[in-house]
């Protein structure tokens, strides 16, 4: 048997020209090459290498107004460099790196979390019209049918403190007891002949339904004194 081949030990980087002039790569790359006698070979521009700095990968540090990332792709040596990087040791070095007493680069990035607001486009009167006609069998949808509903079921209101009540209203078709009787155009199957539903059946469109949805995104949550964690279906 022949003996197993070492490990190259070794990997092509391609970097931004932005990056290459600013000097850190000359700056880190014999630190890591020193510490795990690893060869890192700069990519000519244009041509194929086993990582990069660029859009895609990692998050590895700021600098030059800029957050970089870098994508080790499948290559081993290329992945032990992306673990140095936010390493204690590979952050300190990244720091630690000086032009003319200013360290330009940063290890310690923060990402803002970005929250997108979603908003139903319906007719708010007509689900209004559409969740009494259906719902308010059950459910308190709001003043008009204080007086109509089922006490142990939960009022909109109520659903509108829960941090998953988008979710439940778009697919409430699905969730018990809802299935049983009621029928979504072009979205749910007949109800089988042997086993018809059980109340009047509710029928509506997805029209309707995004028509529910702007209704409720506009209910006022109900005051609880501390939000609802969950609840069972």
């Amino acid at each position: 048997m022949q003996p197993a081949q070492a490990q190259d030990k070794t990997f092509t980087l391609a970097a931004p020209d932005a990056l290459l002039d600013s000097g850190l790569l000359k700056f880190i790359l014999p630190r890591f090459s020193l510490k795990t006698q690893t060869r890192i070979t700069l990519a000519e521009p244009g041509t194929p290498a086993d990582a990069q700095f660029g859009d895609l990968g990692i998050i590895a540090f700021a600098g030059l107004d800029t957050v970089w990332k870098f994508d080790a792709g499948d290559d081993p040596d290329a992945q032990r460099f992306a673990d140095w990087l936010r390493s204690d040791v590979g952050r300190n070095t990244v720091d630690s790196y000086q032009v003319d007493g200013v360290a330009p680069f940063n290890s310690e990035i923060k990402v803002e979390k970005v929250v997108v607001q979603i908003t139903y486009d319906g007719d708010v009167l007509r689900g209004e019209e559409v969740s009494l006609s259906h719902c308010g069998r059950c459910h308190v949808v709001s003043d008009k049918n204080r007086m109509n509903s089922i006490g142990s079921t939960p009022s909109f209101a109520v659903l509108r403190t829960l941090r998953d009540w988008e979710d439940r209203f778009q697919a409430f078709y699905v969730l018990k007891p809802h299935p049983a009787f009621t029928q979504i155009e072009d979205v749910t199957e007949p109800f089988d002949p042997t086993r018809p539903s059980p109340i009047a059946a509710v029928e509506m469109t997805l029209d309707d339904l995004e028509n529910i949805m702007a209704f409720v995104q506009g209910i006022a949550p109900a005051d609880l004194g501390r939000p609802v964690q969950s609840m069972q279906d």
